[in-house]
């Protein structure tokens, strides 16, 4: 009985599907809207990272955006969201109404792949932000794509067939523009500028700034700040839909190890945070899933992380990092291949692989503000994979959906 439910539930998924494909390959052949900009982040799951960055400076440098400007989200997150940001126009994807305004739009700004069985005006711009400085394998990178009902093949074509409909894809370092020009099959034009996400740590790190954040993010924290942002694992999944986190420190000795008053904030991946187990330690432990990460690197005195690409952001403030790899030969060789030498010669902090080791670096930061050891490791780093940021990237792409042109051209 349930199996039949679930086949008419998908049939009637698949119907609709076609007559809304079917309404769009009509509506893409009418002219585009002047100033109808769609944006979408991690395929309409929220309105935040680099789509947010640059729907905010397209606001700011020209407010009749705020009219035409629309965010397209997922249905089951429609009505979270329209509280938490009321001044900024949603769209539900997939609605009659959603496909009338991706088909008359004049840019598109996703951080993700739409499906290739949806395309655009061909009069549409689309910029791609993409939403990191990769470490991990992607696109035809990927040796061995463990999707059921693709092959690796299949999964490949489809990803270069995506990227080559983007007209601009934003580029955040030279690293990641070799990358992304390889493993995407990338033809467009890259826009090197940095990532508009990261404008923020430039423009913002002053001392009242990060106060009133502190303030208003945890107002009961009064001494150092440590946030732990893991990388999400492939393998932790319990049942379909349930994951288990495994945090890989005691709390109760992770605080004999850091000074008096520390708070810890712990980033997990959203799909994880009800299974953080910070039981006992509620007032000096905050799991904070949502907040805007930005916020967070502003107001932390340590990052603790491991594979994440949270790495390469957090570099721009030039601030210590700590690097807690406890799995590292089973994810490097079993999970995600690597592209650089992750080696405690190549990161901007110290590497350690246990509990123990880990809770000396916690000493050696409480003693001595940072890894001084490692300093010429982190300025390498930065001038790797930040040199490009001067905290004006969204701008820049605001200025080039308000002109249809790039900055200096």
């Amino acid at each position: 009985m349930a199996n039949g439910l679930h086949s008419v539930i998908q049939s009637l998924k698949l119907v609709a599907r076609y007559g809304l494909i079917v309404l769009n390959d009509g509506l893409i052949c009418l002219p585009t809207k002047k100033r109808l900009v769609m944006f979408e982040s991690f395929n309409g799951k929220d309105v935040n990272d680099n789509p947010a960055a640059i729907y905010r400076a397209l606001v700011h440098a020209e407010p009749r955006y705020a009219q035409t400007a629309y965010f397209s989200v997922k249905p089951r997150e429609y009505a979270a969201l329209h509280a938490k940001y009321p001044e900024i126009r949603l769209i539900k994807r997939f609605t009659p109404k959603w496909v009338y305004l991706m088909a008359r739009a004049e840019y598109w700004v996703l951080n993700s792949r739409l499906p290739n069985w949806w395309h655009a005006n061909r009069r549409t711009t689309t910029i791609q932000t993409w939403h990191g400085t990769p470490l991990k394998k992607l696109g035809t990178d990927i040796q061995n794509v463990a999707i059921p009902g693709r092959t690796t093949a299949q999964y490949h074509a489809d990803f270069v067939t995506a990227a080559n409909r983007w007209d601009y894809l934003i580029a955040p370092n030279q690293y990641s523009q070799d990358i992304f020009k390889r493993a995407f099959g990338y033809r467009g034009t890259f826009l090197s500028i940095g990532y508009p996400r990261n404008d923020v740590l430039y423009t913002a790190d002053t001392a009242p700034q990060i106060q009133a954040l502190r303030h208003r993010l945890l107002p009961q924290a009064q001494g150092p700040i440590v946030t732990y942002a893991p990388t999400w694992r492939d393998d932790t999944a319990i049942q379909q839909g349930v994951y288990r986190f495994d945090l890989p420190f005691d709390l109760g000795e992770f605080f004999r190890h850091v000074p008096s008053g520390t708070h810890l904030i712990i980033r997990p991946h959203y799909l994880v945070k009800d299974a953080v187990d910070i039981r006992g330690y509620e007032d000096r432990v905050s799991v904070l899933a949502e907040a805007d990460i930005a916020e967070l690197y502003l107001i932390s005195d340590l990052l603790i992380t491991d594979y994440s690409s949270v790495m390469f952001d957090y570099a721009n403030l030039k601030r210590p990092q700590l690097f807690f790899a406890y799995d590292l030969a089973h994810y490097r060789d079993q999970l995600r291949g690597f592209y650089f030498d992750y080696t405690a010669e190549s990161l901007p902090g110290p590497l350690v692989t246990t509990a123990p080791a880990f809770y000396r670096q916690l000493d050696r930061w409480t003693t001595d503000h940072g890894f001084a050891d490692h300093a010429q490791q982190q300025a390498a780093f930065y001038q790797r994979f930040c040199a490009w940021e001067t905290g004006t990237a969204s701008q820049q792409v605001a200025q080039l959906i308000i002109t249809g042109k790039e900055a200096g051209k």
